[in-house]
Order: C-alpha cells, then sequence, then structure tokens
C-alpha cells in the first residue's frame, strides 16, 4: 500500500517525474469549455495542484483540493494562499465523504496500486452528485503486473471494461493534445452518474 509516508518521500526528496509543474493540455482545454463555476469540484490525489490552481484562476472557487500528503497541499497553498483553508483535504480518498458535481482525475488512478481499481471506481461513483461527471486523464503504456511503484497504466480496453461496471455515457480516447512528454501515452476520459 502507498501510505502517507509513501508519498511524503516523493515530495520532500523531489522525486515527481510525473508533475509538468503547471496543468495538463487535456485538462485545460477541458476546464476552459466548463460553465458553471459554482459546481463543486473535488481534485483527489491532486498532488502539487496545478489543475486547482488553474481552476481558481478562471473563477471556479468552489474546489476541493485532496490528497494524502500535506507536503504537495503545502506547496499548492504556498502558490495561491487565496484558497481557503478549508478547501485542502488531508486525507486517504477512500476515506472521504462528500458529494461533487465533477471530479477532476489527473492521473491519480494510475499512482493507485491495480488491485485498488474496482474499489476507485466504486468511491468515485459514490462521491458523485446525480448527474456528475468524472473526466480526466489516465495513462495507457502497458500495465506490468510485477512493477512495484507507480504509475501504473493500462489500455483503452481495461478502462472502458473496469467502468462501465458502474457508469454509463463513457467517453474514453487517447489524449490528442498532451504534453510532448507524454504524447500518445494518455487517455482522455469523461464518465457520467446517473
Amino acid at each position: 500500500m502507498f501510505d502517507q509516508k509513501f508519498w511524503d518521500r516523493y515530495y520532500r526528496d523531489q522525486d515527481i517525474p510525473w508533475d509538468m509543474g503547471h496543468v495538463s493540455p487535456p485538462l485545460k482545454a477541458y476546464i476552459d469549455q466548463l460553465e458553471n463555476k459554482a459546481m463543486r469540484i473535488l481534485i483527489p490525489g491532486a498532488g502539487n495542484g496545478h489543475e486547482a490552481e488553474y481552476l481558481w484562476q478562471q473563477g471556479f472557487h468552489n474546489i476541493f483540493i485532496l490528497d494524502i500528503s500535506k507536503l504537495p497541499l503545502k506547496n499548492l497553498q504556498r502558490r495561491v494562499p487565496e484558497i481557503p483553508q478549508e478547501r485542502f483535504i488531508l486525507q486517504d480518498f477512500f476515506e472521504h465523504r462528500g458529494s461533487y458535481d465533477l471530479i477532476l482525475e489527473q492521473t491519480f488512478f494510475c499512482a493507485l496500486s491495480p488491485s485498488l481499481r474496482e474499489k476507485y471506481v466504486r468511491q468515485m461513483y459514490r462521491l458523485l452528485a446525480a448527474g456528475g461527471k468524472l473526466a480526466g486523464l489516465l495513462f495507457t503504456f502497458p500495465l506490468n503486473p510485477d512493477q512495484e511503484k507507480p504509475p501504473f497504466g493500462g489500455s483503452l480496453e481495461e478502462y472502458q471494461t473496469l467502468f462501465a461496471r458502474h457508469f454509463k455515457d463513457i467517453r474514453i480516447e487517447t489524449a490528442y493534445n498532451s504534453h510532448p512528454a507524454r504524447s500518445s501515452q494518455e487517455a482522455f476520459f469523461i464518465l457520467r452518474k446517473h
């Protein structure tokens, strides 16, 4: 299990090669077309929170930033001190309770042990309000079952099958506007809870 100490070490040592230092292009494009600035948005496993920072700058002030490590949350608080303290949630994702109109996934799924994927889908379903959406990015390089640390990949077919157990209106495709370092290695997806 990748616990708080595991993730604290990554952030303390600055060993975070997946952190691009800014909002990912596919999520920026998705955020740019959102109109309801009052919607409740959760960003689980937010890391340094570049998506949260961008949302805040665009006027989405009903955001909640969740991570199991306090270090990336503090990094975001330093960068964007205007975000209220109570919007930062230091907690295990699977213990979180709430109701959200949108949950943004920025490869958090791929940071979890693959054995937790079904549990992840059930938890996302619980956290979304009726009609709510889960949207974001997943890595599409092959899943290596012998791999001992994240990120963990998968395929479009695997993800489609996994999410179809709980969601309808599933759209998942290779991201066309990925950062060059992730070109052809990530999928953008949107799911809706009925």
